[in-house]
C-alpha cells in the first residue's frame, strides 16, 4: 500500500505541474521507476555505492547503444532484386 501511495503522489505532482504531452509523462514515469529501482537495489546491499554508480552508468550506456542500433536498423532500406 505504501508503494502505491508513493506512485500516486508522484503522478499527482506531475499533473499539478502541468505535463505538456504524453512523452513528458512517459519520461517522468520512466525516471520515477528508475529511481525506485535504484533505491531497491541499494537497499538490498548487493553492491557498494561506488560499484552501484559504475554499474548504473554502464547500463545507461548499453541502453543508449541498443537504442541507437534499433534506430539505425529502422533507417536502413532493403534493395529490391530485379
Amino acid at each position: 500500500m505504501k508503494n502505491s501511495k508513493f506512485v500516486i503522489d508522484k503522478l499527482a505532482r506531475l499533473f499539478e505541474h502541468g505535463i505538456v504531452s504524453s512523452k513528458d509523462l512517459a519520461a517522468e514515469i520512466t525516471s520515477i521507476l528508475k529511481s525506485k529501482r535504484d533505491e531497491i537495489v541499494f537497499k538490498m546491499k548487493l553492491t557498494s555505492k561506488d560499484e552501484f554508480e559504475v554499474l548504473s552508468k554502464r547500463v545507461e550506456n548499453l541502453e543508449l547503444i541498443i537504442k541507437k542500433l534499433k534506430n539505425s536498423k529502422k533507417r536502413t532500406k532493403r534493395v529490391k532484386k530485379s
